[in-house]
């Protein structure tokens, strides 16, 4: 049997692996870990060498994890995280909350009249002044990858029907409203193309509307550009039509579906949360209880 024993320098080089898992490549893990590709090359190397097998293929054709780098993935994220929630789970047996608490937003959802987050932030921090906070925006698939690889505590999206992974506390509703030029009329609206975006309410309104296919863009800014020009229609966010009306000449479609969701604070079920993540849900949840 092969005995495998870790130092010092091979924790810095799992590290490092893990950066570029959750940075999703060698280039984009060079702005967030401020290393060169060289040194990152060579980190990953040295765990290929000690584990004696391939964890990714990178080259033209982008980056990728292989079988095994999937294996050494997760459980690299989850020796580093439990060596970083040693202090602050001691520390909690002894009543004090210390260390952080990392949270990813869905795109947009800060605009929300309803998000309460910095409100339940500052509140907790008077209570826990030792715990610090890292908050990142991310697109729905990026928010899922991190709580699945837990490189987040808690994810801040919206929930949808066949939406079951993980565990969900509801905060607030979110609509999605369909919107065009303020000159373009309810028949005329028919026949504009709509936009499409990554988007399970634009798949199913392609289908049940019969509206003609436009530009495939997820950008909700280049979308409102777009549908100012009076050629398209396209489903946003309400809080982001209500803010931009005044910017473009854009109005909600009159009797279009609109579609409503909650927007919940997510944690993976498959990990019980630390004590200062349970602390931090319960005044989540009590400072939106008012909007529920």
């Amino acid at each position: 049997m092969i005995k495998i024993e870790f130092d010092e320098r091979d924790l810095r080089s799992l590290r490092v692996f893990c950066g570029v898992v959750s940075s999703g490549g060698f280039a984009a893990a060079e702005k967030t870990l401020l290393m060169s590709k060289a040194s990152i090359s060579r980190h990953i190397r040295e765990v290929e060498d000690r584990l004696g097998v391939s964890l990714c293929e990178r080259g033209p054709s982008g980056f990728r994890l292989t079988a095994e780098g999937e294996v050494a993935a997760r459980l690299a994220f989850d020796a580093i995280r439990s060596l970083e929630r040693i202090k602050s789970e001691i520390d909690a047996v002894h009543g004090v909350l210390s260390g952080s608490i990392s949270i990813g937003l869905g795109e947009y959802s800060a605009f929300h009249s309803d998000f309460l987050l910095s409100n339940a932030i500052a509140e907790f921090k008077l209570g826990a002044p030792q715990v610090d906070f890292n908050v990142s925006i991310m697109t729905f698939e990026e928010l899922n990858r991190a709580l699945r690889d837990q490189s987040v505590d808690i994810v801040v999206r919206g929930k949808y029907p066949t939406d079951t992974e993980f565990n969900y506390l509801p905060l607030f509703e979110e609509s999605h409203v369909m919107y065009v030029h303020q000159s373009v009329t309810k028949s005329q609206a028919l026949g504009l193309p709509l936009i499409r975006r990554n988007h399970p309410y634009v798949s199913e309104l392609l289908i049940s509307t019969k509206s003609p296919p436009g530009p495939v863009i997820n950008d909700i800014e280049a979308m409102v550009v777009l549908i100012g020009s009076g050629l398209y229609k396209g489903l946003i966010p309400k809080q982001i039509g209500t803010l931009l009306e005044s910017r473009f000449p854009i109005k909600k479609l009159a009797g279009s579906k609109v579609f409503t969701h909650q927007i919940c604070a997510i944690t993976n079920r498959h990990r019980a949360p630390s004590r200062k993540v349970e602390v931090f849900l319960s005044t989540l949840d009590k400072h939106h209880m008012k909007v529920m």
